[in-house]
């Protein structure tokens, strides 16, 4: 270990080791290079001493390989992701249009992966070249603004994997915490030079945690204080890599404030109220929505309800009360995508708000069609078609595996068209058909919560 005082930090120079304050915190990864902010940030909290891994680095290396190959490597790999993208996108306007509701959601679950990739591709193509082109991303979320305003109540039912959330916390967190606060903005009637703004920011607002060590933000386990602290750096590192790439003060301040409350209890600069830019406050809520349902090893399993019902206690006023209620209307109290039971019995998928309550979503009943063959969907109530209660994960899981066993065996049971006489024969000898029972859901029906929500604030 080598000490390193603050008098010897000279803009632009770089260390071949971590740069700690103590044993722990590290104010500057190995190989990024110091800056006038730092050095600013430094003064004002009166750190003079520094502990350092290695040396002062000659090379002025960004810790990755910099070889033309692999930045030519990088740059074809994030072409191909961003082509990828562009022809799901495409594929999306020819096959959307009167096809069923599965295959919407396959065709809205594929472009939603395509978008992963994507975000993926931004960081990978940062972290090698320290390259984000704004134009691409600009045109990328106007896309996405397109299609979440299309394909709204599809899009909010698609969640990644606990794979997808485990292997990369940062680009699954990012592109969900996205499509939440696009939705919010859509909801807020934002014109789209705003919504596009809002959009690169939700992207770009976890980007200052490349900047830390890896193990804080490729895993999912529960931080140490050290750690913590490490961790509540990254709204700054991030605003200053966006202000090294000259992104629009307006994003660059999104990203420096998504951790910001409402009371002033935020960091890292403690905002409040009016002082905390507005693209900010629409991420915060968007971010711990998200990260509230989001599977942890640490902690338990929480539903889109009770992520929903935390934000509207909104506890100690932590939140800004016009994007709590935009994604209340965007969402529902029964959020899209959650599992219901209701008071008649039945099982049902929430899959769209009521614009007049959002206390009683639209649904849709599992194994029941129309007589078009489509789906039945029905406008929840408070009397017979009451939501009783949110099915928990184990019970979801259990639900759509039993939806899908009886698909398939409806789908193998029923006879192939070959020639008139064969279907008459069918007819003729086969038996009744069948209709599919309902998933038989165990356990009592318990009230949804057991707490009345008052959304009386919002109507």
């Amino acid at each position: 270990m080598n000490t390193v005082n603050l008098e010897t930090l000279k803009k632009d120079l770089t260390f071949t080791g971590d740069l700690y304050i103590g044993n722990n915190f590290i104010v500057l990864p190995h190989t990024s290079p110091v800056t006038e902010n730092i050095m600013k940030a430094l003064k004002e909290w009166d750190f003079h001493e520094f502990i350092c891994e290695g040396s002062l680095s000659l090379g002025g290396d960004i810790g990755v390989s910099g070889n033309s190959d692999n930045q030519k490597k990088n740059k074809e790999s994030s072409d191909i992701q961003n082509d990828s993208l562009k022809k799901a996108l495409a594929d999306s306007k020819t096959l959307r249009l009167g096809n069923s509701d599965k295959s919407r959601m396959d065709v809205v679950r594929s472009v939603y992966n395509e978008y992963m990739n994507y975000i993926n591709s931004l960081f990978t193509r940062y972290v090698t070249q320290r390259q984000i082109n704004q134009t691409e991303l600009s045109d990328t979320v106007k896309d996405l603004i397109v299609f979440i305003k299309d394909n709204r109540r599809f899009i909010l039912r698609v969640t990644p994997s606990v794979e997808q959330r485990t292997k990369n916390f940062l680009v699954a967190h990012s592109m969900r915490t996205t499509v939440l606060a696009i939705t919010i903005g859509l909801q807020e009637h934002m014109p789209l030079s705003k919504l596009i703004e809002l959009g690169v920011a939700c992207i770009l607002h976890e980007i200052g945690m490349v900047r830390l060590p890896p193990q804080l933000y490729m895993t999912d386990k529960k931080f140490s204080q050290a750690e913590k602290a490490q961790v509540m750096t990254h709204p700054i590192l991030g605003y200053n890599i966006l202000k090294e790439l000259d992104f629009p003060m307006s994003i660059q301040l999104g990203v420096l404030e998504h951790h910001e409350k409402e009371n002033g209890t935020g960091y890292p600069r403690q905002l409040s109220g009016d002082k905390i830019i507005s693209y900010a406050k629409i991420i915060a809520v968007a971010c711990t929505f998200e990260a509230i349902t989001a599977p942890r090893s640490y902690k338990d399993e929480r539903s889109t309800f009770d992520a929903m019902v935390e934000m509207l206690k909104n506890a100690n006023h932590q939140y800004d009360d016009a994007a709590i209620k935009a994604l209340l209307y965007s969402v529902s109290l029964f959020p899209i995508g959650a599992y219901v039971f209701l008071k008649n019995g039945k099982v049902a998928e929430v899959i769209d708000v009521n614009p007049d309550n959002p206390k009683l979503p639209v649904v849709q009943l599992l194994l029941e069609k129309d007589k078009d063959g489509s789906p039945k969907t029905i406008q929840t109530n408070d009397s017979d078609l009451a939501i009783v209660r949110v099915l928990n994960r184990k019970e979801t899981e259990d639900v759509k595996a039993s939806v899908e066993k009886m698909n398939a065996e409806l789908e193998k049971s029923t006879p192939k068209k070959e020639t008139s006489e064969k279907v008459e024969s069918s007819e003729e000898s086969s038996e009744p058909e069948k209709t599919p029972q309902e998933p038989v859901i165990s356990g009592k029906k318990n009230a949804d919560g057991s707490e009345d929500i008052d959304i009386s604030i919002f109507s």
